[in-house]
């Protein structure tokens, strides 16, 4: 029998629990609502240690392997330079022989067979010069040598006489026959017409001469060139006037010889050694880009230009179809061969820091950091002369933070010149 049910009890305990049951309802609400917001920031607690220790385990592992790992790097394989060194320098073309024509002869241009432009041989006439009074002093001069001529023909004649004379009176004066003052009479005689004949033939060898000087004077007259060239320079005309002196004569003709054109170079003292005649050049000239002139270096100065420290150097063209002309700017380009071995070097593998310059070589895995000295910049390249040898591995784009003894893996660069 259950006492219990409401139908057993008594109406006031109905009542009482009646009235109690909605407080107990309340109270075990409020309970789980607390034990459930615990549970919650438990697990929230419990999912941040997990996340903090799942982060600092990946922070131990990467810094593990970080410290484990050895680095791949590009390099590339030391070669030997180029033993022959290609200079090129700008230069000007000139004549190979240059010669300025002057007047020798004083008088008025009667011809001119030559004119700018032109190409002339040798001994070909340039101008013709007329000079009247000159033929009045050639006729003058062989009229005077006509005269001391033939003063020297009576002056040998009396000569004869006198030693004729001599040689019949001497065995005369010897024997008694005639007078010791005739016999000296006759000596002197003698000897004074000797003297008499030296000195005419003096005056007829100096009349000679001057006739000459008159001669070749009128040979002047005609003005003819020195040498196969073009005439680059006219400074007469038909009736111009020239006069003939050594220091103010007039200036007539500029000729040139351009079958064979010649430049002079200056190289800077870091190129200049190893340089000597019959060193091939090329020379090239940029209003004639689809072609260039072979050319051979010719002479060389002893010395170097103390201002600019460069060397004087001739180099020489042939030019036999006149393409060339004097005044042109070009570049010579010399090939010159290196006196002092050096290695190509990417200029990628360079280090500038506070050690110098320097590149990090690779060896057995090791990276070594090695002091360089640098002979020459080609841009993308540059040539060494200390700090590595043929086939040292360099590092190309070295790190920073590259130290000397770290432990890397060489890749060969894909882009490493043959």
């Amino acid at each position: 029998m259950n006492f219990n049910r409401p139908e057993n009890l008594e109406p006031y305990e109905v009542a009482r629990r009646a009235g109690e049951a909605p407080h107990y309802s309340k109270v075990s609400s409020r309970v789980l609502w607390s034990l459930g917001f615990v549970l919650l920031i438990a697990a929230v607690l419990a999912f941040g240690a997990w996340n903090h220790a799942a982060q600092s385990h990946e922070v131990a592992s990467i810094a593990r392997e970080s410290r484990d790992m050895t680095p791949e790097v590009s390099v590339e394989t030391v070669e030997p330079g180029s033993k022959v060194e290609v200079v090129s320098l700008p230069a000007t073309t000139s004549a190979f022989t240059a010669a300025n024509v002057f007047a020798r002869a004083s008088g008025y241009i009667a011809r001119r067979e030559a004119d700018i432009g032109d190409k002339v041989k040798k001994g070909q006439l340039l101008a013709e010069i007329v000079a009247p009074e000159l033929d009045h002093q050639i006729a003058q001069a062989q009229a005077t040598l006509g005269q001391l001529q033939a003063a020297l023909q009576q002056a040998q004649a009396n000569r004869e006489l006198a030693k004729v004379t001599w040689d019949r009176d001497g065995p005369l004066v010897k024997e008694g026959w005639l007078t010791a003052q005739q016999g000296t009479t006759d000596v002197q005689t003698l000897k004074a017409q000797e003297a008499s004949v030296s000195v005419a033939q003096s005056n007829v060898v100096a009349e000679q001469a001057q006739l000459q000087v008159l001669q070749q004077q009128k040979i002047y007259q005609q003005v003819v060139a020195p040498f196969d060239g073009v005439i680059t320079q006219r400074n007469v005309d038909i009736g111009s006037l020239v006069q003939a002196d050594a220091t103010t004569g007039t200036f007539m003709f500029t000729i040139m010889q351009g079958n064979v054109i010649r430049t002079q170079v200056f190289v800077p003292q870091d190129e200049a050694f190893g340089l000597k005649p019959g060193i091939d050049a090329v020379v090239r000239v940029p209003e004639i880009p689809d072609r260039t002139f072979a050319g051979t270096v010719t002479r060389i100065a002893d010395a170097l230009q103390p201002g600019s420290r460069t060397l004087l150097v001739e180099v020489d063209i042939p030019n036999p179809d006149g393409v060339l002309t004097p005044g042109i700017y070009c570049t010579v380009e010399l090939h010159i061969p290196r006196k002092i071995p050096s290695f190509a070097v990417s200029a990628d593998a360079m280090i500038f820091n506070e050690g110098g310059l320097q590149v990090a070589a690779v060896e057995n895995g090791q990276v070594h950091l090695r002091k360089v000295t640098v002979v020459r910049d080609l841009g993308r390249q540059v040539e060494i002369n200390s700090g590595v040898k043929q086939g040292d591995q360099v590092i190309l784009n070295p790190s920073v933070s590259l130290e000397d003894g770290s432990k890397v893996r060489p890749k060969p660069h894909p882009l490493k010149r043959s």
